[in-house]
């Protein structure tokens, strides 16, 4: 049996934009006319620095920074070469990383 699927991963730091570029890939793989699964929300990477503001005297004051990392799941099925055009020529906005596999 022949896997026609291409699986699209997002990775970004905003939660907005990563929403934003998986709703433009769902809307070019339908007007292609393939069926999509998802996008489905993977778990969200945390993490977490801890920073010692003064060294010397005051060693228990601290600062926390975190750096979250929101990850999205697209199943294309059934594509064509109009939606691999289409998912070629699209602009995405930027701060999103893709990884496609076919």
């Amino acid at each position: 049996m022949l896997k026609n699927r291409i699986r699209v991963r997002l990775k970004s730091y905003d939660h907005r934009i990563i929403d934003e570029a998986a709703a433009k890939i769902i809307e070019a793989a339908v007007t292609g006319g393939a069926r999509v699964t998802g996008p489905v929300p993977l778990p969200t990477k945390r993490r977490l620095f801890v920073v010692t503001t003064s060294p010397h005297v005051n060693k228990n004051a601290r600062e926390h920074f975190e750096i979250l990392v929101h990850k999205r799941m697209i199943d294309i099925h059934n594509a064509n070469l109009r939606v691999i055009d289409g998912l070629q020529h699209l602009e995405l906005p930027a701060g999103v990383d893709i990884e496609i596999k076919m």
